[in-house]
């Protein structure tokens, strides 16, 4: 486990913390050691979790209700949301899996890697407490919590994207940007985005942020990655 401790830039004082976050409910069950799993560390860390996330933004915008404020909340802590973070840090990878669970892919199951994310923060929590939790959490979060800043009212389709496409395959997208038209002052920035060898999308913006955003709403709007899947699908039966 000392990889994902550097994946984390965290060193746990009870290391059977962390292999306790790590351990799947479908692992304990075959062993017969009931309870040895992560459920009630990722309850843990779920409310851990919850707290950090509500204090940060709570003081991020002080003028909005408690409405806007929980719905920005929502974007962070979806379930597709932890995953994504999990992914980021290869933390399936390191995920205790019982012989069934992981003959069904569940080491890439949105739910399980939630649920493991949420547990790594309770194992934190438990080893350190609260401000070390913080630290590490606002650091994951960081990208994140400043696309919210930046623009708390608009979707965040590049997020969404990313979430859509890792659920099926953990490869995150690929943008390019393709060239720039027009003089200094009305530039027009082209570009692509890419997953996985498929062409998804081409946008176009006034900067190279707004061109990848359209690229991935138009990704999001075409979903080519379906209509892919399905033509093979279909060419393989009829073969």
């Amino acid at each position: 486990m000392e990889s994902l401790e550097d994946r984390l830039g965290y060193k746990f004082r009870n290391s059977f913390l962390l292999a306790e976050a790590m351990t799947h409910p479908s692992l304990a069950y075959e062993s017969q050691r009931p309870h040895f799993d992560n459920q009630r560390l990722e309850f843990l860390g779920d409310a851990v979790l919850q707290l950090i996330l509500t204090e940060d933004l709570f003081k991020m915008f002080p003028d909005f209700p408690e409405g806007r404020l929980t719905k920005l909340r929502s974007r962070l802590v979806s379930r597709r949301a932890l995953a994504r973070f999990a992914l980021t840090i290869d933390l399936g990878s390191y995920v205790l899996l019982g012989k069934g669970e992981e003959a069904t892919g569940g080491r890439r199951r949105v739910s399980t890697l939630a649920d493991a994310f949420e547990a790594l923060v309770g194992a934190v929590y438990l080893d350190a407490g609260y401000e070390e939790s913080r630290e590490l959490v606002l650091r994951l979060f960081q990208s994140e919590i400043e696309a919210l800043a930046s623009s708390p009212e608009e979707r965040n389709p590049k997020g969404e994207l990313q979430e859509c496409l890792q659920a099926i395959q953990p490869e995150p997208p690929e943008y390019e940007i393709l060239g720039e038209k027009g003089p200094d002052h009305r530039k027009v920035f082209q570009a692509q985005v890419r997953w996985r060898g498929l062409i998804l999308a081409i946008g176009r913006g006034k900067s190279k942020k707004e061109a990848e955003a359209r690229a991935a709403s138009e990704a999001l709007r075409n979903r080519v990655w379906e209509v892919e899947g399905n033509q093979k699908a279909s060419g393989g039966s009829a073969g």
